[in-house]
């Protein structure tokens, strides 16, 4: 029997529904609120740790200088070694120093008979002088002789003395111990004594500085929040600075803070400062471009946030995406340091408030969210039993916001 569609008077919606059933796609039903993770700041105690940046400096660099002029004859060191206090570096002609040093011990041996001579003629006329043999001034004379036979010695003894050191200095020695460079002169070279001819450059270092500089508008925040209490100081026994290399990773052995500068540069308004690293194996040389991780106290009410839950705002400050309520506000907050890829927030925020870490491409201000827990790749324990995280949301929804902010972007 033929039945037409009047007859059956089948709803149009209900005839759309089965079509599109048949199709394989279903309905968007009401959908959810948008999922974003959040955390809830909870007070910590956190050193407080600020990136500073330096240059490697040797402890003590020590110019290879002739002290004598002279022709080099021969290089007695390899260049790029490392020598030892005292160990023979260049060899300079001698012969010209070795004939003053004779010349000199000549001049030694006349002043000497000169002396013995005046002297004996002094002793002689002092009794012929009592029995009025000979004149009170014959025999004045004979003692100013006398006298001036000793200085002569002497004159003559310091220019041998002075010409033995110019004798040694033709062999140049190096003054400390470390790694000396490439030479700067070449053996058949004329060097000048006069000018004081650079031959080489040694440079210690092991251990070494690293020189870097703080604003005197960060260093007067930091000795304020010590004062009031805010930071505790760190125990001048510990190790204070640690190094990040060029390439971002992290210098093995830490070092200590040694100094830090009482005059302010007027040009930057910075302060110098000095850290002392162990360098064992040479790692770090001088001129290298380094951060210094400085611990300069520690801050037992500290509230710290993900670096990802930051964001920049128009005018260069920057903020937080706070929910209370089921709604969202941007909070501007201000960073101190940063502590384990968290920038730990100096202020606006509260203990307990709870930031949004991932989802931002879904939400604005001023809109209701639905929050879960969030959950570091990094390092599971954060944002799970280490930070209480509001939502009721079950286990299983905990991971949809970011499946879904992976595809929002």
């Amino acid at each position: 029997m033929h039945v037409s569609f009047r007859q059956l008077s089948i709803p149009a919606g209900v005839v759309l529904a089965l079509a599109l059933a048949g199709c394989g796609e279903q309905p968007q039903m009401n959908p959810g609120l948008p999922q974003v993770s959040v955390i809830t700041v909870q007070p910590e105690t956190l050193p407080m740790r600020t990136d500073l940046p330096g240059r490697v400096d040797a402890v003590r660099d020590a110019q290879i200088r002739a002290r004598v002029t002279g022709i080099v004859q021969k290089i007695e060191y390899e260049q790029g070694s490392d020598v030892k206090e005292g160990q023979i570096l260049f060899r300079i002609d001698p012969a010209l120093y070795r004939a003053q040093v004779r010349q000199a011990e000549a001049n030694l041996l006349q002043a000497r008979a000169d002396l013995g001579a005046a002297a004996a003629l002094a002793k002689r006329y002092q009794p012929l002088v009592e029995a009025r043999a000979v004149s009170r001034q014959e025999y004045d004379n004979a003692v100013a002789a006398a006298k001036q036979g000793e200085a002569s010695v002497a004159a003559a003894q310091a220019a041998l003395e002075t010409a033995k050191i110019n004798l040694g200095y033709t062999t140049v020695t190096a003054p400390i111990a470390g790694r000396i460079g490439e030479p700067l002169v070449t053996e058949g070279a004329l060097v000048e004594g006069t000018q004081a001819t650079q031959m080489a450059l040694v440079q210690q270092l092991d251990p070494i500085y690293v020189d870097f500089t703080q604003s005197v508008a960060d260093l007067a925040k930091l000795r304020q929040a010590l004062a009031s209490g805010q930071l505790q100081r760190v125990g001048q026994n510990e190790a204070l600075a640690t190094l990040v290399l060029d390439d971002g990773s992290e210098y093995a052995r830490p070092g200590k803070l040694l100094f830090t500068g009482v005059t302010v540069d007027q040009a930057t308004s910075q302060v110098k400062l000095r850290a002392e690293f162990p360098n064992p194996d040479n790692d770090l040389l001088p001129g290298m471009y380094v951060r210094v991780r400085l611990e300069q106290g520690i801050e037992h009410n500290a509230l710290a946030v993900p670096q990802q839950a930051l964001q920049r705002t128009p005018d260069g400050g920057v903020s937080v995406v706070v929910v209370k309520d089921k709604m969202t506000s941007q909070v501007p907050v201000k960073t101190g340091g940063m502590e384990n890829g968290r920038w730990i927030i100096t202020d606006g925020l509260s203990a307990g408030d709870v930031v949004v870490v991932e989802g931002f491409q879904k939400i604005r201000p001023g809109v209701p969210v639905e929050a879960s827990p969030w959950k570091d790749s990094a390092d599971p324990a954060i944002g799970g039993s280490q930070l209480q995280q509001p939502g009721q949301q079950s286990e299983g929804n905990a991971p949809a916001a970011p499946a879904a902010e992976g595809s929002a972007s």
